[in-house]
């Protein structure tokens, strides 16, 4: 166990700017998960620490059960530890993850694409989805929400360690995919339930999701091979884009069911 009391100790610095940065992952070759949760969702998908970080109150009640997993174990007093997160309400314990950029993109791999998502909150809620409806893939086309930043794991809830997630992809990636291109828009295309009904869905294919404000963009709308559109009767104007997902996702996946 080491025991760090300065906040000028280089260690912690690091530490800030992995919890506070959202994509010093990139650079430092490692992401920051915080909280008990996140943690422990890791540990069961077979990711291995790189270093734990506990606050002082955490290892006098947890310290022994999170002993044996790394010897990198350092135990920082409650303010200190507290003063690294982004959190309103800060956990008591962090892990230091090794990082780095998945390489190949699986051409046929059912999937999801991610078109500009700029809140780390939607884009963590679809990860969720993508994992919890078997869909194995996800792309972030440049300009989403860095998918290894804190609010973004945050948001995901552990999801991210079940999934093969490339980011900056091109249209020309998305263009190589094996599988049917299905696309949201809110005026053009069949409504899902409609497919539905036809049983035109299979959960072997890839949903684009676009931006929050624009939606999919037209280069990719262009290589869909069909879009699709939700109904609403309620008359809104247009859904949360997590909360389409969910739907489109959903309906998908269960298709064959």
């Amino acid at each position: 166990m080491n025991l760090i009391t300065s906040r000028d100790n280089p260690q912690v610095k690091a530490w800030r700017r992995l919890a506070q940065d959202t994509t010093a992952y990139r650079k430092a070759g490692q992401f920051w998960l915080e909280g008990d949760h996140l943690c422990r969702a890791a540990i069961d998908r077979g990711v291995k620490p790189l270093q734990i970080v506990l606050s002082a109150s955490c290892f006098e009640a947890q310290g022994p059960q999170w002993a044996g997993l790394t010897d990198a174990l350092f135990v920082l007093p409650d303010p200190l530890f507290a003063s690294l997160s982004g959190l309103e309400s800060p956990a008591r314990m962090g892990f230091v993850v090794a990082w780095s950029a998945q390489g190949q993109l699986l051409s046929d791999a059912s999937t999801v694409v991610l078109d500009r998502l700029q809140d780390a909150g939607n884009v963590g809620a679809i990860l969720r989805c993508a994992s919890a409806f078997g869909y194995r893939q996800v792309l972030a086309v440049k300009g989403t929400a860095a998918l290894w930043s804190p609010k973004v794991l945050r948001a995901g809830m552990g999801a991210h360690f079940g999934l093969h997630l490339i980011e900056s992809v091109s249209e020309e990636d998305v263009a190589a995919l094996q599988v049917p291109v299905l696309t949201t828009s809110s005026h053009q295309g069949p409504f899902l339930h409609e497919l539905l009904q036809r049983q035109e869905l299979t959960p072997k294919c890839a949903w684009v999701f676009g931006h929050e404000g624009q939606g999919v963009s037209d280069s990719l709308m262009a290589l869909a091979h069909q879009k699709v559109r939700i109904a609403q009767p309620g008359g809104e104007e247009s859904l949360n884009v997590a909360t389409a997902a969910a739907i489109c996702l959903h309906a998908s996946a269960t298709a064959a069911i």
